[in-house]
């Protein structure tokens, strides 16, 4: 990483969930390549040290949270250690997630529990606890604005069969972030949701998402560093100006 003293987000501080690989990983990078010190948070620490080694590497500044987000008090709690490790907090990024695909009569109700606790609840959370946060570092006069991200899915807006709870979980993410934007107009706190489609990551290896897109191969879809580009777009904006929602789809896909 070269110097980045002039970048847009130098001497600002981020968290990240979900860094420990895919879309997370990719975020944490990306901003940390923009000058921000990034508190990285998953529940893996082998693999947020791995994320971690690569932006010291480039010379960047990061702090490995090791957590599940499924646990309410712990959600909270990081918050409070990315700060004590950064100094601040300026940017969030609620990208932690799970999917678990299948017909509700054959669903399995710990499989939807997870979901709804790390696609939904864990964004509450840590929404939440990052609030004050992101307030005092907006009104610091340090850029001006702070930005609360959250990623979201195409699925949350476009309903498919054997995708129920996963789906409910994300319209219910879109239907927060756009209240709580709301709730912060005027304050300087940017809330923005992100809507990838189809993306090739470690979630989404696996079978069974040929009915999602028939007929597109794997190397049609987005790539976890597409996702961070779009991030990166939306925090850098100036103060004055608030992207609050990107869907982004393969060109191929279709649905």
């Amino acid at each position: 990483m070269s110097d980045t003293s002039g970048a847009p987000l130098s001497g600002c501080a981020a968290l990240v969930t979900g860094a420990s690989s895919g879309i997370g990983a990719a975020i944490a990078l990306a901003l940390a390549r923009e000058g921000a010190g990034v508190a990285l948070v998953a529940r893996r620490a082998e693999r947020l040290e791995r994320v971690a080694a690569a932006i010291r590497r480039e010379g960047g500044t990061c702090a490995v949270l090791p957590a599940d987000l499924s646990e309410g008090a712990r959600a909270r709690g990081v918050v409070e250690d990315g700060v004590r490790h950064l100094g601040r907090l300026d940017v969030v990024v609620n990208s932690a997630g799970y999917v678990a695909r299948g017909a509700v009569e054959a669903g399995d109700p710990e499989e939807w529990q997870r979901m709804v606790d790390l696609n939904f609840t864990a964004v509450l959370n840590v929404s939440r606890a990052a609030l004050p946060h992101l307030v005092g570092a907006a009104m610091d006069g340090r850029r001006g604005v702070a930005d609360l991200v959250t990623i979201s899915s195409v699925a949350g807006r476009i309903v498919r069969k054997n995708n129920s709870v996963y789906s409910a979980t994300k319209h219910a993410v879109g239907v927060f972030s756009e209240a709580l934007r709301q709730e912060l107009t005027g304050r300087a706190v940017r809330v923005g949701l992100v809507e990838p489609g189809l993306t090739t990551t470690e979630m989404t290896a696996g079978d069974g998402w040929e009915p999602v897109a028939p007929g597109m191969p794997r190397e049609a879809w987005l790539r976890a560093d597409d996702i961070a580009r779009a991030v990166v777009f939306m925090v850098t904006q100036p103060p004055h100006a608030a992207v609050n929602e990107i869907m982004v789809r393969p060109t191929a896909q279709e649905p």
